[in-house]
């Protein structure tokens, strides 16, 4: 079956592309993440850094979802992802996880959420999610996609 777009232009061009797949992926506004099951990032684009300024100039493959970008009950608190005093009330781990057992999937969530930028400073975003899980090569992820719906509010 050939998936046709409202332009009547087929996606099946691209199946062997992963060069134009790569940029897509890092041309997109969304900040999309890829997470195992323990919450930990296998793989983002380049707009986490545009959303989560913390994250520039950072190695993030293999933290946890809330220390890659920058939660701030995470860093007051100085314990990992999944531990805080907040985690079992995170929107976005409950649902990413959700996605994980049940095949669920969020659409477009909002939240407002505290995080620490690249200049330390704590700041309040408006963020919309969405989450999804896939499986590829026997392995089961969480996808999660991101948008900033304005930014630094203080």
């Amino acid at each position: 079956m050939t998936v046709l777009t409202h332009t009547n232009v087929s996606f099946n061009f691209l199946k062997g592309s992963t060069d134009f797949l790569n940029l897509v992926l890092e041309n997109i506004n969304s900040c999309v993440l890829l997470l195992n099951n323990k919450m930990e990032l296998i793989s983002f684009n380049d707009a986490i850094s545009t959303i989560f300024p913390r994250t520039k100039n950072t190695n993030l493959n293999y933290k946890r979802c809330g220390e890659a970008i920058g939660c701030a009950y995470q860093i007051e608190e100085a314990t990992d992802c999944g531990k805080t005093t907040h985690c079992k009330n995170c929107e976005l781990r409950t649902h990413a996880m959700s996605s994980y057992l049940d095949n669920s999937i969020t659409y477009k969530k909002n939240i407002i959420r505290p995080f620490y930028n690249d200049k330390n400073e704590k700041i309040y975003c408006h963020l919309q999610y969405t989450t999804r899980s896939f499986t590829f090569q026997n392995e089961k992820y969480i996808m999660m996609l991101i948008e900033s719906v304005c930014n630094d509010m203080k």
